[in-house]
């Protein structure tokens, strides 16, 4: 399978809001091993601001543009240098790929993404893709056309022609209603068609670390579904979880991409 794998900032980081280096360890070991089996893997990853606000010794994440661009060039550094320090361990050759949503809308530029993220697969490198917090303030203000790492990874997904999405995150998957306000709350286990009712029960903001929730997440799977991709939402905190959903067994919620 080609198989796209998205981590959001609060899984990579300890609540403290430091790296959390035993996840990334696992996460790279996991990946490794499904590419060692004969997938081809591509890592969507968050996390740049957040490391560069570690990294920086600010007090928490920046709330204006210049201080959140300037934690986002420190920290893509540090991010990089921690998966290739752990790829390496696993014999893996690992890729940097920073996306803007100019990107993918014009049709050259997206063309060449697509080239290369091709001859990197072909290569048998790990494509690591982010996008460019440096220079896309549309991410970084949360009003975007590319809008989120969730959303960048379903682009990714649909344009690589991948087979699989898998979102790691801080949650088990869809739920009936917010679980964080409501006891009643169900986990969802498989998902056809994304109705009102899904989205109404979609919650809002996510962690303090990230920018991300669930709404983005069901927008994310109606991108995936609507070109034959399934997607799966699963709790991200043991990344050996991939390999029981790689293997199609039921865990978080699964949207079933539309089959000609």
């Amino acid at each position: 399978m080609r198989i796209v794998v998205k981590v959001g900032s609060s899984t990579l980081s300890h609540a403290t809001g430091k790296v959390n280096f035993r996840f990334i360890d696992g996460l790279c070991r996991v990946l490794s091993d499904l590419k060692n089996a004969g997938n081809e893997v591509i890592l969507v990853s968050s996390g740049a601001v957040a490391m560069g606000t570690d990294k920086l010794s600010l007090a928490g994440r920046p709330s204006d543009i210049p201080t959140k661009q300037a934690a986002a060039a420190v920290g893509q550094c540090e991010l990089m240098y921690t998966y290739d320090k752990f790829f390496d361990g696993y014999n893996q050759v690992v890729a940097q790929i920073l996306l803007t949503a100019a990107d993918v809308e014009n049709d050259d530029r997206r063309g060449h993404f697509i080239n290369t993220l091709e001859r990197l697969l072909q290569l048998g490198a790990i494509p690591v893709i982010n996008e460019n917090d440096t220079i896309a303030t549309k991410e970084i203000k949360e009003i975007a056309v590319v809008g989120d790492n969730d959303t960048l990874a379903a682009i990714v997904a649909v344009h690589s022609r991948a087979d699989l999405l898998v979102l790691l995150t801080d949650t088990e998957g869809l739920y009936t209603e917010d679980p964080r306000r409501a006891k009643s709350a169900k986990l969802i286990p498989e998902v056809r068609a994304i109705t009102p009712e899904l989205a109404a029960a979609a919650g809002g903001a996510g962690t303090a670390l990230g920018t991300g929730g669930m709404s983005t997440k069901l927008h994310a799977a109606g991108m995936c579904m609507a070109s034959g991709i399934d997607m799966v939402i699963a709790r991200g905190e043991n990344p050996a979880v991939l390999y029981d959903i790689c293997e199609g067994k039921r865990i978080g919620t699964r949207f079933i991409g539309e089959r000609s």
